[in-house]
C-alpha cells in the first residue's frame, strides 16, 4: 500500500473515532493538503519517496515550533504539538541513533583520503541518513569525526 493510500485510509479512521482522532484527522489532512499543493506546482504524482520529503519537513516544523512553545513555558502548545508529531511518526521511517549516525560518518571518512574535507564527505553521508535522521545531529557527528582524524 502506498503512503498516499495510507494516509486516506488513516484520515477515514480518524473521521470514525470522532473526538479521538481530532488531532490525526487535523495532521493528516495538513499533510494530504501539502502533498497535493505540491503536486500542483510540479504537475507531477508525488512518489512515496517525495511523501517522506513532505512528512519530514512538516515533523522538522513541528520540532521547532516545540523548542519555542517549551521556551515561552506554553504547556497547552507543547502537548499538541507533541500529539501531532506522535501522528507524523507513525509515516517516517525509524530514526537512526547516534551510534548508527556516527558509524555511517566513520565508514564514509574510511573511503576517502587526506586531508578530508566537509564537502568531501558529506555528500557520502546525506544520501544515507536521509528521511532517518536530523541534518543538524549529522551535521554535530561529521565535525567532531572530522575534527578527530584532522
Amino acid at each position: 500500500m502506498s503512503l498516499k493510500d495510507q494516509l486516506k485510509t488513516d484520515m477515514k479512521e480518524a473521521m470514525k473515532a470522532r473526538e479521538a482522532g481530532k488531532v490525526a484527522l487535523s495532521v493528516i489532512r495538513m499533510v494530504n493538503s501539502a502533498i497535493k499543493n505540491t503536486e500542483i506546482d510540479k504537475k507531477i504524482e508525488l512518489e512515496d519517496s517525495d511523501i517522506l520529503a513532505i512528512l519530514a519537513k512538516e515533523m522538522k516544523i513541528r520540532q521547532d515550533s516545540l523548542a519555542e512553545f517549551e521556551k515561552g513555558h506554553r504547556d497547552d502548545l507543547v502537548t499538541q504539538v507533541k500529539a501531532e508529531m506522535d501522528v507524523l511518526a507513525k509515516y517516517l521511517p525509524a530514526q537512526l541513533s547516534e551510534e548508527e549516525i556516527r558509524h555511517i560518518v566513520v565508514e564514509a571518512i574510511s573511503t576517502l583520503t587526506a586531508p578530508i574535507k566537509m564537502g568531501d564527505l558529506m555528500p557520502l553521508v546525506m544520501p544515507k541518513t536521509k528521511g532517518c535522521a536530523d541534518g543538524k545531529l549529522v551535521n554535530a557527528i561529521v565535525k567532531e569525526e572530522l575534527a578527530k582524524v584532522n
